[in-house]
């Protein structure tokens, strides 16, 4: 079940069937927040910003994530959000946290004045995108996103341009890849609303819909969608150690001998 709200509380319930994950999605618009007011905000790159634009973005982007989080059942002031190589987000707990209850998976997305959040239970990755579905997508861009019939397709066919937009950025999301992930080798099943798609080792369920005047792609696939730190690791090993002795001391198992 694929829940997306606006910011007026409305949910539309998007039925993918019986064993597909719990994935939660929002949209709201992009307006004025206080660094203040948004915990999730990463203050060393907001301090980087040139444009007051990108500034907004991150804060309603941040905020929003919030928003899902907390309707999931996270506690957001023990989060921080990571990315990986690719900027691909992520969140995590914040160092020093014991607590090792999975997490969701995440994307994030800005169009036209809104932001957009997906989350997908642990153990799968999602990426959500969108456009407005009047955009005019230049048909000079069509082959830096498309090849062979697709190509042909699309310039036979431009109405299509940003349902393939949406789709394709959707899956480079969920494969948290970015660009790296050539959108010219993401062929979109043709006048499909529903899909899925094989990339590499990889099965990607593709969902396209339209809502407040935007056209949303969301996917999912199985896969890790969590960047761990060394620090993660040490946690997850003392935790362990911790469950499997009833004499612990000094925090591990090995006593110090100056004790």
């Amino acid at each position: 079940m694929v829940t997306l709200m606006a910011t007026t509380g409305t949910i539309i319930p998007i039925s993918l069937g019986g064993e597909s994950p719990k994935i939660v999605c929002m949209m709201m618009p992009i307006g004025d927040l206080e660094l203040s007011d948004v915990v999730l905000a990463n203050h060393d790159e907001v301090a980087k910003f040139v444009t007051k634009k990108r500034y907004m973005e991150h804060l309603a982007g941040r905020y929003l994530l919030q928003l899902a989080l907390t309707k999931w059942g996270v506690d957001c002031s023990y989060i921080e959000v990571r990315r990986n190589e690719f900027r691909a987000p992520s969140i995590a707990y914040l160092p020093g946290t014991w607590k090792r209850t999975p997490l969701p998976s995440i994307s994030i997305g800005h169009s036209s004045g809104y932001a957009f959040v997906a989350l997908v239970e642990s153990g799968w990755t999602v990426g959500i995108d969108a456009e407005l579905e009047d955009l005019v997508i230049s048909k000079g861009v069509f082959d830096m996103m498309a090849k062979g019939e697709e190509l042909a397709y699309l310039n036979n066919n431009p109405n299509q341009a940003v349902r393939l937009w949406t789709s394709k950025e959707s899956i480079q999301k969920s494969a948290r890849l970015g660009m790296n992930l050539n959108p010219r080798n993401i062929r979109i099943p043709i006048g499909e609303m529903k899909s899925k798609l094989s990339i590499g080792n990889l099965i990607f369920q593709l969902e396209n819909l339209s809502f407040n005047d935007f056209f949303i792609s969301i996917s999912y696939c199985l896969g890790d969608g969590y960047d761990s730190i060394p620090e993660d690791k040490l946690l997850e090993q003392t935790q362990r150690a911790m469950s499997d002795t009833d004499d612990w001391s000094i925090g591990c198992k090995t006593t110090r001998s100056n004790a």
